[in-house]
């Protein structure tokens, strides 16, 4: 492993954190971060976090230090395609990959990294959005976890009835051509926080946070992203339909959805965890897409679902 950069400045991250270039067996270079647990905290094991699409590690700085300060080693990644991982797009605007069994070999470094480090567990998974996707493709795969913690999951995308049948199509007959690194129609190249203003917008009801985004995009443009190519789309729309069609992991678990969701589809979070054993769908009333850019009230219920769940006991007991 090597030493890669780490923007604790616009992080707002704890100290000790350090940043480190990994190799899929792919080839292609992604980073991934480690922040310690704070000194004279209890030892509650390891936070795994999953980034959602468009996200970097520095946008979780936050986060980590408010895991780290409940005695949590935190690990969070770039994946391929955004952050200062490798992109396949010149232009570093769209995010790409080609089926999304590329991200487990971002996934696979991680986890690889965790033991090279010697990160003790149990080990909790928090996942938003994408990740929330990525996640739970890795449950199916035998991900050892304590349990798994979801925010807005990407179980399916919101699209217009009459719009779905196009996407499918279009995306189908672009994603092997030399065309599949198009941007998606109705996407824009320019990052969503900087091309939209707070009011109305589909991220968070919170100022400080909206302007804590969009600050770091302002202060490291290089970490942004704009929207998804054609072939992004379908290998994205590949996955969920797959996932859709299988029964809930085993592992326990709580999924925070706000109800003004705009971004992600509801009704296939509703459903898989309607039918999971040992776990829990927690409403958030009001609150956008990102659960995590919310104030410290709504963090905290999520923390305290992670340690519920790092502790072994039941998603569906009180957090």
């Amino acid at each position: 492993m090597s030493d890669a950069p780490l923007f604790n400045d616009i992080a707002k991250g704890p100290p000790g954190g350090r940043a480190f270039w990994r190799l899929a067996s792919d080839g292609v270079r992604v980073r991934v971060a480690h922040w310690p647990r704070q000194d004279g905290t209890p030892e509650r094991g390891t936070v795994l976090l999953f980034p959602g699409r468009t996200e970097y590690i520095e946008k979780y700085g936050l986060t980590a230090t408010e895991l780290t300060a409940r005695g949590f080693d935190m690990l969070t990644i770039d994946w391929r395609g955004q952050g200062l991982a490798d992109r396949p797009d010149n232009e570093r605007a769209l995010g790409h990959v080609d089926h999304f069994d590329e991200y487990q070999l971002d996934l696979a470094e991680m986890l690889a990294l965790a033991g090279e480090l010697d990160l003790h567990g149990p080990f909790t998974m928090l996942a938003h959005s994408m990740g929330g996707c990525i996640g739970l493709r890795a449950l199916h795969n035998g991900l050892d976890v304590a349990g798994a913690c979801f925010s807005a999951p990407m179980w399916g995308i919101v699209m217009s009835t009459p719009i779905r049948p196009l996407a499918w199509g279009f995306s189908w007959a672009l994603h092997r051509s030399p065309w599949k690194l198009t941007l998606s129609p109705g996407t824009a190249r320019q990052t969503y926080v900087l091309a939209e203003a707070f009011d109305d917008n589909m991220l968070t009801t919170d100022a400080g946070m909206w302007d804590m985004m969009r600050d770091q995009a302002k202060a490291h443009p290089e970490l942004t992203l704009g929207g998804p190519t054609v072939g992004w789309l379908f290998a994205a729309l590949t996955e969920m339909r797959a996932l859709a069609r299988m029964d809930a992991p085993r592992a326990p678990a709580v999924t925070w959805l706000g109800t003004h969701e705009r971004i992600v589809e509801p009704a296939p979070i509703h459903a898989l965890m309607a039918r999971w054993p040992g776990g829990r769908l927690e409403l958030l009333q009001g609150l956008e897409h990102e659960v995590l850019m919310e104030g410290p009230k709504v963090r905290n219920r999520v923390y305290d679902a992670i340690e519920m769940l790092a502790e072994g006991r039941t998603a569906t007991s009180a957090a």
